[in-house]
């Protein structure tokens, strides 16, 4: 028998196995609307018991702060210059969470259809939103300056007579009209590298999580967008306000009509901004929704649309037979930033150095929030988890609990 006929029989055995595993390989469940199906994890392979002390770990490591979230404000970020709280706050309910394998609940804890304050995982559906206005060609590439799209914007309820002392001054808000702001890319506006300067509803950039030296508030040289990484929840809100004007509808219509809807999320979720984020649009006065909980506001959903939304990055923005985000951008969104490596565009944690997450694999993503509120995307188990109010150094250990559920 010759060699070639040998390595033609071999390559026509592997391709045939192949086909024939991929054909037996169980897809990935996608849960309807209303009906989200649940399996034991002895029906899936898993080991219960490392299931069942995930759950324990994550219950009895909640984090201390109060469950009033208006005083846990006052107890951290309201400590900041201009600190005072100008968003809704309501209190958050028990530690919380979903396990998810091949798409089925295999866990539940606390209270997963509660909707608490998820802090900045709403960052990660600010950044869709985004993500949707690239896929349509509304922005054209995250190349594009940020400027060259947003017009003046007026804000709402401005006062009929001006005083003498406005008289003169700028009516109409410009996000970007600084020299160092007309540089800004939105792509270095989705990976918190801007630097972009300014004040946006009473709140100026410096006084989110100011430098300690105060000489540096207002006088500091701006860095070159792209550079260096800040996490600012100003910047992030300025974000909004600019998706805002180039979808020219409020952002929680855009998350709804195109992708929560389309994965059979509930309706109980509400996407809010502040008191005083709201502007005049097309003859309407539209409200500018915040990207976290950082002053109040942002998103108030449940575990189990955290979880359906974690399903969605875990098959590459997907859902049964539609793409509903294209993998494209999914993609970028998991592509580290230069400046920050372990972060991809806002709020797509990566684990690319161990640090945060070491029993975990650095293929491994989460959209991570204050609280801790954590959506867990692990593509090489197939896994998704929802951790809500989990103390942070307790992050890796309920981690590394679910994955020993995996050793039979």
């Amino acid at each position: 028998m010759s060699k070639k006929f040998c390595r033609s029989f071999l390559f026509i055995c592997f391709a045939v196995n192949f086909v024939f595993a991929q054909k037996n390989k169980p897809e990935l469940y996608f849960p309807a609307a209303n009906n989200w199906l649940t399996k034991s994890p002895v029906e899936l392979g898993l080991n219960p018991a490392k299931i069942q002390e995930t759950i324990n770990f994550a219950k009895e490591n909640e984090v201390k702060n109060p469950r009033n979230m208006e005083v846990s404000h006052y107890q951290s970020f309201g400590k900041e210059p201009f600190g005072v709280a100008i968003g809704p706050f309501a209190d958050r309910g028990e530690p919380t969470g979903l396990i998810i394998y091949k798409g089925y609940i295999v866990a539940s804890w606390g209270e997963p259809a509660r909707c608490d304050i998820t802090h900045s995982v709403t960052k990660s559906f600010l950044s869709s939103v985004v993500g949707l206005a690239v896929d349509r060609g509304l922005i054209r590439s995250v190349q594009d300056t940020v400027a060259a799209y947003i017009p003046p914007i007026e804000l709402y309820e401005q006062p009929i007579s001006r005083s003498a002392d406005d008289f003169g001054k700028p009516e109409m808000l410009r996000l970007f009209d600084t020299p160092h702001n007309k540089t800004i890319t939105w792509d270095a506006m989705l990976r918190q590298t801007s630097d972009w300067e300014g004040t946006l509803w009473g709140k100026p950039d410096w006084a989110d999580r100011p430098d300690k030296d105060a000489t540096q508030w207002l006088n500091r040289a701006r860095n070159k967008q792209g550079s260096v990484y800040e996490y600012n929840d100003v910047r992030v809100n300025a974000l909004s306000l600019a998706a805002l004007s180039v979808w020219r509808k409020p952002l929680p219509q855009v998350l709804k009509e195109n992708i929560m809807d389309k994965i059979g999320a509930s309706n109980t979720w509400r996407w809010t901004g502040y008191r005083n984020s709201w502007i005049v649009l097309d003859g309407q006065n539209v409200q500018s929704v915040s990207g976290g909980g950082h002053w109040g506001g942002g998103m108030f959903i449940n575990a189990y649309d955290m979880g359906r939304f974690g399903l969605l990055s875990l098959n590459k923005g997907r859902w049964k037979d539609q793409q509903i985000l294209s993998e494209n951008w999914v993609n970028q969104a998991l592509t580290p930033t230069p400046a920050q490596p372990t972060y991809g565009y806002m709020n797509w944690f990566l684990n690319t150095n161990k640090k945060l997450l070491p029993s975990a694999s650095a293929n491994v993503f989460y959209h991570l929030g204050n609280g801790t509120n954590m959506i867990y995307v692990d593509p090489d188990h197939e896994l998704v988890m929802v951790v809500r109010w989990l103390a942070t150094d307790a992050m890796d250990g309920v981690v590394k609990r679910a994955l020993e559920a995996f050793n039979k």
